[in-house]
């Protein structure tokens, strides 16, 4: 690859580095930030489900906007409100607070990556894909390595405040970097902005995740939840009868059709929840079960991200030696296998044991991911590139955002059934919820086993 072609991918995956390291920052610090804003720890897990699920609603205006204002404008404008909101994030002096400026914070991040992704896309050639989709995986790994160390040891010198705070140096540097080395190219759009399906497809995300994330925790009433939970699925429906009837829906579920693009959508959600929920029960884990400090917790945490950096020097041949769908299956079973492990680790656990663990668990899920994002888009024809990006992008964050609200709602069942509280975890609370994810993982099996064994044949060539 060109150094251009090297540095592009590069720069885009700044915005996948911020998010990265601002939620695996978070997910550390959550114990310190109960404490701190005298709230139950776990319904702190609103204040990552609200940042996710606001990525979700407003992902789907990424590709318009970028087709009508320019992918670099567009790329700089979030990063710079992503920015606003984490310098609020740090200045909340209460959880509603918090929630809100996270949802602002979301706002930013939900035109941040699939705009960058677009940008990749249409600035390096198809023969060098593979390779620049590594870089471009490379900057948010990273951002996994240092957030849960940096987490902890933020958390012990000084105030949880400062995981916030720190986003902002980071995000002035991408704006000064896509300023400088990326070309404002865009799209002709004529047609005009979909506000009738967004305010539909928006409602049914807010009230399928809003249900999901208040169920059995004693957030609101019962009846609320099932309100949020009808009406989130009456709109979706809804939606997906009225993009049927418009051809400029702002998202368009015909692209389903195209079946590599559809397996990483679709068949990737199971695998997606459960990457949502593991690094929200781990931090919890280590330190409300096993009782280690958040510096400890960070420390063996991070072993996630260097399994998950350390693929990417052998994912190119990897890819052309073995193939897109014997990975997908073979790195999917073992992700699952591993998720469920981390149910067997106990607090007399050697930390030595928990990190090698920890680390080829995350290895073997950066390999599927890296895989499945690379395949997804190589049936995908270069018109449709935006709407794709927007699709596969809210599916993904709304996975994950699925995936800390499922984990939040099993330990408090898990808690519940051991004869205690959500507001008093033990350790045995975190092996039931360890094993449900686990077996969550092996659903998309039912999707990768169906791929044809030359499948994305002519990425593996280039």
């Amino acid at each position: 690859m060109t150094d251009r072609s090297r540095l592009i991918p590069l720069i885009v995956a700044c915005p996948l580095f911020l998010q990265n390291l601002d939620t695996s920052i978070m997910a550390t610090a959550l114990p310190s930030i109960a404490r701190s804003l005298q709230v139950q720890t776990l319904h702190l897990n609103l204040a990552i489900t609200s940042y996710l699920l606001s990525l979700a609603v407003f992902l789907p205006a990424s590709g318009w906007l970028a087709d009508r204002f320019g992918a670099r404008r567009v790329f700089c404008t979030a990063i710079a409100l992503f920015s606003l909101g984490s310098a609020l994030c740090g200045l909340a002096q209460t959880m509603p607070q918090l929630v809100i400026f996270r949802i602002l914070q979301g706002m930013g991040g939900a035109m941040m990556v699939p705009v960058g992704r677009l940008i990749l896309l249409r600035s390096v050639p198809p023969a060098r894909m593979v390779a620049a989709m590594v870089w471009f995986t490379v900057p948010g790994a990273i951002g996994r390595l240092a957030g849960p160390l940096l987490g902890g040891l933020v958390v012990t010198i000084t105030s949880w405040r400062w995981i916030f705070l720190l986003n902002i140096p980071f995000g002035v540097l991408g704006v000064l970097m896509a300023m400088s080395f990326i070309d404002d190219t865009h799209e002709p759009v004529y047609e005009r902005f979909d506000l009738a399906g967004f305010i539909l497809l928006s409602t049914g995300l807010v009230g399928l995740v809003g249900g999901l994330d208040t169920a059995g925790r004693g957030l609101v009433p019962q009846t609320v939840t099932f309100a949020l939970a009808g009406l989130g699925l009456l709109s979706i429906l809804a939606y997906w009868r009225y993009s049927r009837r418009h051809d400029d829906a702002i998202i368009d579920p015909g692209l389903l059709r195209y079946k590599a693009y559809r397996t990483a959508v679709v068949g990737g959600m199971p695998l997606r929840i459960a990457i949502g929920a593991s690094p929200f029960l781990l931090p919890l884990m280590l330190q409300i079960g096993f009782g280690l400090s958040p510096l400890q917790s960070g420390s063996l945490s991070v072993a996630t991200a260097v399994g998950s950096l350390s693929v990417r020097a052998v994912m190119q041949q990897a890819i052309r030696r073995i193939g897109f769908r014997t990975l997908l299956i073979g790195a999917t079973s073992l992700t699952g296998c591993f998720y469920a492990g981390y149910g067997l680790f106990r607090p007399s656990t050697p930390h030595l044991l928990i990190f090698v663990v920890l680390l080829f668990g995350g290895l073997f899920n950066s390999l599927g991911m890296v895989t499945l994002n690379t395949l997804g888009y190589s049936d995908m024809p270069k018109p449709m590139m935006s709407r794709a990006t927007a699709l596969s992008s809210m599916a993904q964050q709304l996975s994950i955002s699925i995936g800390v609200a499922f984990a939040a709602s099993l330990l408090a069942l898990t808690a519940h059934l051991h004869g205690g509280s959500a507001a008093h975890l033990t350790a045995r609370d975190f092996s039931p919820a360890f094993a449900v994810v686990g077996v969550l993982t092996f659903c998309s099996l039912f999707f990768f086993t169906k791929l044809a064994h030359d499948e994305g044949a002519e990425l593996r060539a280039r």
